[in-house]
């Protein structure tokens, strides 16, 4: 990797080179602060993969931008370089006051010490953003801590003011399972994918950032459906049938998800079979329209039984 210096104010322009090993954990002293396992902190240091997630987002001087977790404010200054406005939510307290520092010359950025699963997003954009509008459009770009990963993403996804993009650093792992289609989908990969479709935009090594996770990451952009792939009043009921259905995946269908919601597995294969899904397939081979359409089936057929699809754990 080439060698370059964080600046200690944010009068280096463009941070046209990468940032060293040695200089990030000099940086760290300085600031009396050390990498947090706990709160999933990776501070990336490889401006190619800096570019990549810049360009992906597609940012225009006009854009409200949402930044989960900037640490040491790399991301941080190039958002505010080419958004409008940016949040920059950083739970840590120590480095949410560096970012006050590094970015004093930058007035369209605000720094939140907050937990970003605490905040909703209409809120964030009503205390934050001078904008009117009843929901303001935004994007969400971050180098998201890992171990908050599924919760940011459905946090924005479902919430009633969702990003308009989402371009995210996680576990490569975790967004080859988002992108997968029917034969290997997961939960996960359908809780994403009933608000947008994703996609890998760059796949990172572990020695992109400082200090090295144990896994490799992936730079992920979500768009964002016009409509969700299922209707508001029925995702707490979709949700609820989706993890019942994987409640046992290496089980038949028509076992996993009698035993999820509590049903005769008989009467759970005569429903299937009612709107042509084989009662022996496996969670992961179902596609999104069939959950939906299973979702449907479920829903009038309980409800004419007295019952319903349980919407606890959803």
């Amino acid at each position: 990797m080439g060698m370059a210096r964080l600046p200690a104010r944010d009068d280096q322009g463009d941070l046209g080179e990468e940032l060293s090993v040695a200089q990030t954990r000099r940086w760290l002293r300085r600031l009396g602060h050390r990498a947090r396992e706990g709160w999933g902190q990776h501070f990336l240091i490889d401006r190619r993969v800096l570019r990549d997630i810049v360009s992906a987002s597609e940012l225009t001087p006009t854009d409200i931008v949402v930044e989960v977790g900037p640490g040491l404010g790399i991301l941080t200054l190039e958002l505010a370089r080419r958004a409008g406005r940016v949040l920059a939510v950083e739970i840590d307290p120590r480095l949410a006051g560096h970012l006050r520092r590094l970015l004093i010359r930058h007035p369209n950025v605000a720094v939140i010490n907050a937990d970003i699963l605490s905040l909703s997003p209409l809120s964030l954009l009503k205390d934050y953003v001078e904008d009117k509008a009843p929901q303001p459009s935004y994007k969400v770009v971050a180098n998201l801590p890992y171990y908050i990963t599924s919760a940011v993403l459905r946090h924005f996804l479902s919430a009633p003011a969702k990003p308009s993009l989402m371009v995210v650093m996680v576990q490569r792992e975790v967004a080859e399972a988002i992108i997968c289609g029917p034969g290997h989908l997961s939960q996960l990969a359908i809780s994403v994918q009933v608000y947008g479709s994703p996609q890998v935009v760059a796949r990172v090594p572990p020695r992109s950032f400082y200090p090295p996770p144990k896994v490799s990451s992936a730079v992920l952009r979500i768009e964002p459906w016009p409509q969700p792939k299922v209707a508001p009043e029925a995702e707490a009921a979709f949700f609820s049938l989706v993890e019942a259905g994987f409640s046992a995946p290496r089980k038949q269908l028509h076992n996993s998800l009698a035993l999820g919601l509590g049903m005769a597995p008989d009467r759970v294969a005569e429903m299937l079979n009612e709107i042509g899904i084989n009662p022996t397939r496996r969670a992961q081979t179902l596609s999104l329209e069939e959950w939906s359409k299973l979702s449907s089936k479920l829903g009038k057929s309980l409800g004419k039984e007295g019952s319903h699809v349980p919407t606890t754990g959803a």
